[in-house]
């Protein structure tokens, strides 16, 4: 190896260690911290499990997800979100009566059924999917589970007995235990305070050992604080050698076997609740990652390696968790570059445990308490309240307000269904305020792409009035049916004939086939024609809009029609209005080329000597006349036929340009500027034509100039025309 890539490889080992070191220090109190506070509500005796259940959580999630996982630099540890739902669910179970060691398999089976189901969402490529969940959603839980951890770990700063509530801890201060309080202060003080003044160690580091440090100080006044034996004010003992929390995991495995479908129900909705929240903390902390980092992250696979991870973890007795904001970021600013960073996370926290698990319990409970307080505190987004400042975003404040009063006042659970229901609320808003039709224009505006002659065009023109195209956009739900209907009921009285081109439309629900059902028999039944256009085949949800009108009957009815394109759709109501009109040309015989609208009412002497000089040529449907890129200087008159100009799109796609027909011409720009032909020119039917080359031409017209200049003037005056037509189309199209 290179001296310089193996500088560059110990660099990287280097920053990863460093990384790695300095998000252990950060996530490792909290993830005791969360442990215990998930686990406290089930007795005095389990916080000391729940210190070690966060650990081993640390240790499982750091080493399996960022192993697995395709996201360099992120670290994976017990999260607040996480603790809040299942601190709230063992709450529940301890008040419907559940026994501590019942609630804590259930607590298991949730961390176990959280993976599964993180692992399902990535094999079903489910995470681009959740990262759509609106953010006035996101930040009301969040919020919620901000406010509900503070409201947690209050009566545990205070030094309250087990169980007490918020209000009830407040209420009696009598219950309250200084040492408890000045510990919980000074943590919470220092942890403010260490950020602005040092970035070497992470402040949570340092207000935990303030707090540690303030409570053997308190010590020195009160000697019953300096045992670990039946004190509530501190972690104690783990007992995670051979003793109790061995057994009990063993014991918990052997119980699962003897779980009921009812037991299984009753946890179904935390654990989704947890998988759907864990998994948009993980992907919201991946896309800040990209965001800093210019690199890209794959959801689905981040999710796999995160239900492997929770899995893991849970599989050891640990909590679970996901991809974390702050110990990431920590890990980022210590030089970290790749995943091995948060294996290494991962590995440190078990190397804490075993060389520190003495030290551990004598870590005040009050210190954590204040550590989490802080937590809280900066999970409420208080930003939230610039949707005030808008009439267009209370309703959003309002979202945000009632997934945190939900949150606090019934469960966690039940505020993530209120999220949900409310983000779906708001996507029906944005979908109400949009509009269906993105442009509707009549057949005196918009024509096809089929040149058609003077005469024609102004029997088109004349009768525009009675054909509409209305192109639709957005999605056609229940909730857009009464303005799709009002849009298209005014044409049905109006027009004989009505496009609807569906190329914009994102989505067909039965509603909306029921209105398009109501606007096609009400067309037939005057008489009218109703086409479709340009119907998706393949939108982002999967649907087939295509198939889907063919299945309800909505495209196979009589009177109905369907084209692959407008132009088409148009082209056929216009030869319809104009053989209605009788103002048809005969395309039978092929036209003499005194009949050509370029050169009639010239001297026959003059177009003898034309004829002599052109050359008749004819070619079969489906064959091409010209290619783009080609070099070719002839101009060609239609006798007979019809020709389509196609310009190349890529591999696969082309872009129809016009559609020439009989006594029309078309090769006028390469015949006039001598360059490449831009477009394919390919014969739709049997065409005859006329070829009139550049040096025939320019000899013709040494011999008679007036004839030169005249047909110089008459293709000018058609191009001009084309223009002016085309001009009309662009400005009804902006309308």
């Amino acid at each position: 190896m290179a001296p310089l890539a193996q500088a560059t490889q110990a660099k990287g080992w280097a920053g990863d260690a460093w990384g790695g070191l300095a998000a252990m220090l950060v996530a490792l109190p909290s993830a005791i911290a969360f442990g215990v506070t998930i686990y406290s509500p089930l007795g005095g005796s389990y916080a000391a499990y729940g210190a070690m259940a966060g650990i081993l959580g640390a240790t499982a999630l750091g080493l399996v997800a960022p192993a697995l996982g395709g996201t360099n630099r992120l670290i994976t540890a017990p999260c607040a979100p996480g603790a809040a739902v299942l601190a709230a669910f063992a709450g529940e179970m301890l008040a419907k009566g559940t026994p501590p060691d019942a609630a804590l398999l259930m607590l298991t089976v949730i961390g176990l059924m959280t993976g599964a189901g993180q692992l399902l969402f990535g094999v079903a490529k489910l995470g681009r999917l959740i990262k759509y969940m609106p953010f006035p959603v996101v930040s009301g839980y969040l919020s919620g589970v901000g406010l509900t951890i503070i409201a947690s770990q209050v009566p545990k700063w205070l030094g309250a007995s087990k169980g007490t509530g918020f209000f009830a801890a407040l209420g009696a201060p009598v219950g309250w235990q200084w040492a408890a309080i000045a510990v919980g202060a000074v943590t919470i003080v220092v942890t403010l305070l260490a950020g602005r003044l040092t970035k070497l160690v992470p402040a949570a580091i340092i207000g935990l050992a303030s707090g540690v440090a303030a409570y053997f100080v308190a010590g020195a006044f009160d000697p019953a604080l300096l045992t670990t034996a039946h004190n509530p004010l501190v972690i104690g003992p783990l007992g995670g050698g051979g003793g109790g929390f061995v057994t009990g995991l063993a014991a918990r495995w052997s119980s699962i076997g003897g779980l009921t479908l009812d037991s299984l129900v009753a946890v179904a909705g935390p654990a989704l609740t947890l998988t759907v929240l864990l998994s948009i903390d993980t992907l919201k902390t991946c896309l800040v990652l990209d965001t800093l980092t210019r690199s890209r992250h794959d959801s689905n696979r981040e999710l796999i390696a995160q239900g492997l991870g929770n899995l893991a973890s849970a599989a050891i007795g640990g909590i679970p968790g996901a991809g974390t904001m702050g110990a990431t970021l920590v890990n980022i600013n210590s030089g970290a570059t790749t995943r091995r960073s948060g294996v290494l996370e991962g590995v440190l926290s078990l190397v804490a445990f075993l060389a520190l698990g003495a030290a551990i319990a004598w870590v005040p409970v009050a210190a954590l308490a204040g550590t989490l307080i802080v937590v809280g505190v900066r999970m409420i987004d208080r930003h939230a309240l610039a949707y005030l400042k808008s009439r267009s975003t209370v309703l959003d404040f309002a979202v945000v307000v009632a997934v945190i009063v939900t949150a606090l006042t019934v469960s966690l659970i039940a505020a993530s269904g209120v999220g949900i229901a409310l983000a779906i609320l708001l996507f029906i808003r944005e979908q109400l305020g949009g509009q269906v039709v993105r442009r509707r224009a009549t057949g005196a505006q918009q024509f096809s792409k089929r040149v058609r002659i003077a005469a024609e065009r102004q029997v088109l023109v004349a009768h525009g009035d009675r054909t509409a195209v209305v192109e639709l956009q957005g999605s056609l739900f229940f909730g857009t049916a009464d303005q799709l209907y009002s849009a298209l009921e005014p044409e049905i009285a109006q027009r004989d004939h009505l496009v609807l081109d569906l190329r914009r439309v994102q989505s067909v629900d039965a509603t909306a086939v029921h209105v398009l059902q109501q606007v096609r028999d009400m067309f037939t039944e005057k008489g009218g024609t109703l086409s479709f256009c340009q119907l998706p085949r393949e939108l982002p949800t999967g649907q087939d809009v295509q198939r889907y009108l063919e299945l309800m009957g909505v495209t196979t009815a009589p009177g109905v029609k369907v084209f692959d394109e407008a132009e088409s759709a148009l082209e056929w109501i216009e030869d319809q209005v104009l053989e209605a009109a009788h103002a048809t040309r005969n395309d039978e015989r092929p036209l003499e080329l005194r009949e050509m609208d370029l050169v009639a009412g010239r001297h026959d002497d003059t177009i003898a000597d034309l004829a002599a000089r052109v050359e008749s040529r004819t070619v079969p449907a489906g064959q091409r006349i010209f290619s783009r890129g080609d070099a070719g200087h002839e101009l060609f008159l239609v006798r007979r036929g019809l020709v389509r100009i196609m310009v190349p799109i890529g591999a696969h796609e082309r872009h129809h340009v016009s559609t020439f027909g009989r006594g029309d011409f078309f090769g006028e720009m390469a015949f006039l500027d001598g360059g490449a032909r831009s477009a394919n020119a390919e014969a739709l039917t049997d065409v005859d034509l006329y070829v009139l080359t550049r040096p025939d031409f320019d000899a013709l017209a040494e011999e008679h100039k007036r004839l030169g200049t005249q047909l110089i003037e008459g293709l000018a005056r058609v191009l001009a025309l084309r223009l002016r037509d085309t001009n009309a189309e662009l400005r009804a199209l902006q309308r």
